[in-house]
């Protein structure tokens, strides 16, 4: 049973300004906290990356199949932004793919399409390869918050994480920080029982920047290196949320540990929401990088490549299942020969 630690509710945030009047948009969809037994452990290597994103493998396949029976022609190049397109991937960043692509392509005389369809992996792996993938540390504690809207998986994220993070022998503190539902902090909970964790949590509706700051002191009076601060799923078209938001950032960042990892958290099946998504939760958190789940189902795959072309953010972690193994760190080769194979 992990350890439970609860803020006093009169003590107040250490922010200069008191927290904008806030509630939980009750018509957005809300994380259900789990209910069975621990998931089965899992891995990808298990099964295999390709056979996982056999759902975001379908908008290629097409292509593909089009490709390799006919061969390099005027519409290769048309079935391939259609197949792009098709994936998530978004008009620009399809475009700019594909300019670089048919310029190699033609600069080398390619005509072969197995020779083809390389030069496009290649050209989609460093497409993919950007910014720095590594979840990183320092700071005693190390803060990592997890944002996103409602329903994408932002809490079960962060158990997976802890589960992984206790597994390698670290301490880890869950900050409970979506105090407006008492469902996310049971199942915060069970998560954090079910990985060894600690969890700091606070009294129902009270202001979150205030339990996440409490968690990062407590983590650094007690040597815990690290805490994940799970925040209250929030639209990112409502304004008073998304300052709530900016005010979570800059408190953590006044305690004694560092905020080294801002992860917005993105369902794959969103598709080019996950980009609209992304552009509003990097203006009020300075995002690190992307989390991006549920690839495993109804996903295409290609807003892994629109979020990085169009914003630069790494994506660096990827969910491509439930076990609580399922939660792995984002590979280009991997995924790309994953799409294309």
């Amino acid at each position: 049973m992990a350890r439970r630690w609860r803020r006093r509710s009169d003590e107040s945030s250490p922010d200069e300004t008191p927290p904008p009047e806030t509630a939980p948009d009750e018509t957005a969809p809300v994380e259900a906290a789990p209910r069975e037994a621990a998931p089965e452990e899992s891995s990808p290597e298990r099964g295999g990356l390709r056979a996982k994103l056999a759902g975001a493998r379908g908008a290629f396949s097409s292509f593909l199949s089009s490709v390799t029976a006919r061969g390099v022609d005027d519409a290769t190049w048309e079935e391939l932004e259609e197949a792009l397109i098709l994936a998530d991937a978004g008009v620009g960043t399809a475009t700019a793919l594909l300019d670089r692509l048919k310029a190699e392509a033609a600069e080398r005389k390619i005509t072969d399409p197995e020779a083809l369809v390389e030069l496009l992996k290649d050209h989609m792996v460093a497409s993919l390869t950007c910014g720095d993938l590594e979840l990183r540390d320092g700071g005693n504690p190390a803060v990592w918050l997890f944002v996103g809207v409602n329903g994408v998986g932002k809490t079960t994220t962060i158990g997976k994480l802890a589960a992984r993070e206790a597994r390698s022998g670290r301490r880890v503190i869950l900050a409970a920080g979506d105090t407006f539902r008492a469902a996310a902090v049971e199942q915060l909970g069970q998560w954090a029982d079910r990985s060894g964790a600690e969890l700091v949590q606070g009294a129902t509706n009270a202001d979150p920047s205030s339990v996440i700051y409490d968690a990062i002191e407590h983590a650094s009076a007690t040597g815990v290196p690290l805490v994940m601060a799970d925040t209250a799923g929030r639209l990112h078209t409502r304004t008073n949320l998304m300052e709530e938001l900016a005010k979570i950032h800059r408190v953590a960042g006044k305690g004694p540990g560092t905020v080294t990892e801002v992860l917005l958290v993105i369902d794959a099946v969103t598709g080019q929401n996950g980009l609209a998504q992304a552009r509003k939760f990097t203006e009020s958190a300075e995002l690190t990088g992307v989390v991006l789940t549920k690839l495993d189902g109804s996903a295409k795959g290609g807003i892994v490549l629109a979020v990085q072309h169009e914003l630069g953010i790494p994506v660096k972690l990827v969910g491509v299942g439930e076990g609580i193994d399922d939660l792995v760190p984002f590979d280009a080769r991997d995924f790309v020969d994953a799409l294309l194979s």
